[in-house]
């Protein structure tokens, strides 16, 4: 009889377990916590180093990084590699979702599905992350025909969001999902183009409290037009954010979490000493907004192409404006830590031999839950 309990009651446990190893924290506020705001898009993690250098400078740490995922570039070692390097540099990572394309080509990227949603977020959460929020970018510009296979339609892309919504914190509650920015100098354009703000009204109209569902707004305030305007409170400009955020709050009553995943002036048309004024201004009177989680200017490296324009290094160092950037005072971050969650029964071998049950917290916490009946159950079950 003894054998027949032992063996009833370690199957009882194996069966019970993995509700009691179950992860009950989720996403937390990051402006509960001291932050960091600076950061800077790249586009490789091969980049993570030199962003360090630019975004932990000056008394700054835990600035932030964005950096775009393509559904065909699921290496585990090589993004394990990654989130172990911003463990290593204090760099909270951005993982902005991205289909199939080139960046550097000025063609269609193709449209997702719900099939890349469920693969995005089986694998982002087989990762290591460094912090306990996990910041997850739903896609890219989505109301440019060019970022969503051709033709732009917010109801899909509302659709979209809403199963990410689901499927990430299905799959883990510390995914923080932020929808995409918008490109913020777009007009409507029949087949082309939806102006942000007629875009965000109608993903809603689709999906009613699609803006209460998620936990961030994603945003690309760029000094447009041309990306050349002076710093102001224009809605097609650097504090596009903010009229963004204030439809959000005429939908749902309340504010988000900003993430400006995007931003920067072209060199084209504006100097480096004209974008440090640009840049120290936007900092003191836009971007000091307190719903304001993160800038990250696009772009740290860019190469040769159309985004060289917005580039901080060049083939030949770092420009006037990485060491203005750099120099700009900034926070010690103190984001919450990824918690590391390993228990298994197996480590603990109190829990092994019959006669230490008793004492043992694991057993008295799952006793201390279980109904009358099955506490009589557990009792006959104990008894020596």
């Amino acid at each position: 009889m003894r054998i027949i309990k032992t063996i009833l009651l370690v199957l009882v446990l194996i069966s019970i377990m993995p509700f009691f190893l179950t992860k009950t924290y989720a996403t937390y506020d990051p402006h509960s916590v001291a932050n960091n705001i600076f950061g800077i898009h790249i586009l490789f993690p091969e980049e993570l180093d030199k962003a360090a250098q630019l975004v932990n400078s000056n008394s700054g740490d835990w600035g932030y990084v964005t950096i775009p995922i393509q559904a065909s570039d699921k290496n585990i070692d090589k993004w394990q590699k990654f989130m172990d390097d911003c463990k290593k540099n204090h760099i909270i990572p951005i993982v902005r979702l991205a289909t199939n394309g080139d960046y550097f080509s000025k063609t269609s990227w193709s449209k997702p599905t719900n099939n890349d949603i469920v693969d995005f977020a089986n694998f982002l959460d087989s990762l290591s992350w460094p912090t306990q929020n996990r910041y997850v970018i739903v896609y890219n510009e989505p109301n440019r025909g060019d970022e969503w296979g051709g033709t732009p339609n917010a109801s899909e892309y509302a659709q979209i969001l809403d199963f990410a919504v689901q499927r990430f914190k299905q799959q883990n509650p510390d995914f923080f999902i932020i929808s995409a920015g918008l490109d913020n100098a777009s007009v409507n354009s029949s087949g082309e183009s939806i102006n942000e703000f007629t875009y965000m009204s109608e993903m809603n109209d689709a999906v009613s409290g699609i803006f209460s569902e998620i936990d961030g707004l994603g945003s690309h305030s760029y000094p447009n037009p041309g990306f050349s305007a002076p710093p102001s409170n224009a809605r097609e400009g650097i504090n596009s954010f903010y009229y963004q955020n204030n439809l959000v709050y005429s939908l749902t009553d309340k504010y988000l979490p900003v993430f400006i995943g995007e931003t920067g002036w072209s060199t084209t048309s504006v100097t480096y000493d004209q974008q440090k004024a640009y840049y120290q201004d936007a900092f003191k009177n836009y971007w000091n907004d307190s719903n304001i989680v993160a800038v990250t200017p696009f772009v740290l490296t860019a190469g040769q192409g159309s985004f060289e324009q917005f580039s901080f290094t060049k083939n030949t160092g770092n420009t006037p404006l990485f060491d203005m950037y750099k120099g700009f005072s900034k926070t010690k971050g103190e984001p919450l830590l990824a918690k590391d969650f390993a228990i298994s029964i197996l480590k603990h071998n109190q829990l092994i031999p019959i006669k230490k049950f008793k004492t043992n917290e694991t057993i008295k916490t799952v006793f201390e839950t279980l109904n009358k009946s099955t506490k009589t159950f557990f009792k006959w079950l104990l008894k020596t």
